[in-house]
Order: structure tokens, then sequence, then C-alpha cells
């Protein structure tokens, strides 16, 4: 019975992904504190004049709500791509981190994942 030979790519793979998803976590709560900010606030309004600039707080907030969700969605998808990478299980789910991991802050440690994982398929077990 041949045994699979481990090398550093799905390591470096996992360790990738889980900074890049890092990094997404952190815009996510970077985005939570200025919704926070801006929903708070009633001293925003005041200096908004509506003949100049027409976007409200309330749309503001929408659309941070939105960055947020999808900043949380793909943060934790690549932090479980890179445990999954890690412990050399579960390919897809490290595939899908890794590309998910391009859209992330830091798109270079998205490719470098992708790549090291693309070498490295035949390590994973399913």
């Amino acid at each position: 019975m041949e045994t699979k030979q481990r090398t550093w790519k799905p390591t470096a793979t996992g360790i990738l992904s889980i900074v890049n998803g890092s990094f997404c976590l952190l815009g996510f709560l970077g985005v939570i504190i200025a919704i926070i900010v801006l929903s708070a606030s009633s001293y925003w309004q005041d200096l908004i004049n509506p003949e100049i600039y027409p976007m409200t707080i309330g749309f503001l907030v929408i659309i941070s709500v939105i960055a947020a969700i999808f900043l949380l969605i793909i943060g934790l998808l690549a932090l479980l791509g890179g445990i999954s990478a890690l412990q050399r299980k579960r390919w897809g789910l490290a595939l899908a981190g890794s590309i998910v991991g391009i859209f992330c802050n830091s798109a270079i440690l998205g490719i470098l994942s992708l790549i090291f994982l693309a070498m490295s398929k035949d390590e994973f077990t399913s």
C-alpha cells in the first residue's frame, strides 16, 4: 500500500487562508463599528445638505450592513477552508476558502493559497 507524501503546500495553503479570513473578519468588525457610529449619531444628519449630497445616513447604514454580511461570510468560509487544508481533508471546502480568499483584503494571499492548493490536491483524503 502506497502512503501519500506530505509536503508543505497544504500547510501553507491553510495558513494563508486563515490569515486572509482573519483579515476579512477584522474588516467585518471595522464595518460594524462604522455602522454603530453612523446609526447612533444624529450629528451626521445636520452636516449633510440634501441639495448637494442626497444620500441619507439610513442608506449608508444599509450599504454598510450588506458589506458587513459579505465580509462575514467570506471571512468564515476562508477560515473553514484554511482549517480543512491544514487537516488535509475536504478538498472542496479548502478550494472554496481559497477562492473566496481572493475577495478578501489581500488578493495576493488568496491567489497564492489557490495555487498551493491546486498543486497539492492528491494529499487530501476527500
